[in-house]
């Protein structure tokens, strides 16, 4: 049984939440690398009995301070805390990442917040953290301090596979060339997208191919194109195979991107639903056809390499 987190949304937090092991930085897709910095974390918790916490924000700085980045994410907010909970968090500081708050000066940053209100004892941070108005802190101020605000610096090498370092600009770059199994395997998990099934034009319920359309909102544009997928309900366990098309929809001239899953075998009402869709497997680019029979002769070879898959 997954233990019960606690959410904060600002840096006052229960006493017994103080003076902790403190995990900080985005953690989009949470993948191997910050896997590896989570089990350690976990071997401190262990070795000085104490609670074990992570600061995040939100929306994440790069979206804040680049509004034309739109798809961007690998995991909405949603599902990285519940990733963080298979970690033993004992709580989460979702920050607002607002104007306010991007003009916190460093040393008030460490002062401030991580001594006075947080009182944090071991602070985890990659290597390249920064941090405070316009950037001006990094690592090598947080160990500065260290003495002066008694708490100590962790900072673990990146984890490598192949000579790559992974990271989530890597595991998004994967994503949009369609690497799906790269990505994956990085991920340690199926990449998902999290979203409220929403009613659309109806053009694959009137070629014979029903689906459920979800606004992929603000997650990364992988590769546009066909996948097969497994998806489950919210608050549900089961999957369903299926089908599905991330994309424009050329064949139909539509210009804003949606997620089509085609679910085998099943016909229940799915409107206004929340649906976890998992991709298993990139089966071919998107393209543009001649006309609704060509488009239908596809659909029936990919959905039998989906159904192979």
């Amino acid at each position: 049984m997954v233990k019960s987190v606690k959410i904060y949304s600002n840096f006052y937090i229960k006493s017994n939440h103080k003076n902790s092991i403190l995990l900080i930085g985005n953690f989009d897709g949470l993948h191997l690398g910050h896997q590896k910095l989570f089990k350690l974390a976990q071997n401190f918790k262990k070795k000085y009995s104490l609670k074990m916490g992570v600061m995040t924000f939100e929306p994440m700085p790069k979206m804040f301070f680049n509004k034309n980045l739109n798809n961007f994410r690998i995991s909405n907010q949603k599902q990285k805390i519940n990733l963080l909970k298979k970690f033993d968090v004992d709580f989460v500081i979702v920050k607002k990442f607002d104007k306010k708050f991007s003009k916190t000066k460093s040393i008030n940053f460490i002062k401030d917040i991580l001594n006075n209100r947080l009182g944090a004892k071991f602070v985890f941070v990659s290597n390249n953290f920064r941090f405070g108005n316009k950037r001006e802190g990094n690592v090598k101020q947080l160990i500065q301090y260290e003495t002066l605000y008694n708490y100590k610096i962790i900072k673990p090498k990146p984890l490598s596979k192949n000579k790559k370092i992974i990271s989530s600009t890597l595991i998004r770059k994967y994503l949009e060339d369609g690497k799906l199994d790269k990505a994956n395997k990085f991920l340690n998990r199926e990449w998902s997208i999290e979203g409220k099934v929403i009613k659309g034009r109806q053009l694959g319920k009137k070629i014979g191919f029903p689906t459920a359309n979800i606004d992929i909102k603000s997650y990364i544009l992988a590769k546009p194109g066909v996948y097969a997928v497994k998806a489950k309900k919210e608050n549900t366990t089961k999957f369903v195979r299926g089908i599905a098309n991330l994309g424009y929809r050329p064949t139909f001239n539509q210009k804003k991107i949606l997620l089509e899953v085609h679910l085998f075998n099943f016909s229940e009402n799915l409107y206004n639903k929340y649906l976890t869709v998992n991709f298993l497997k990139f089966i071919r680019k998107e393209k543009k056809f001649k006309n609704i029979g060509q488009l239908k002769k596809q659909i029936k070879i990919d959905l039998q390499k989906a159904k192979k898959i």
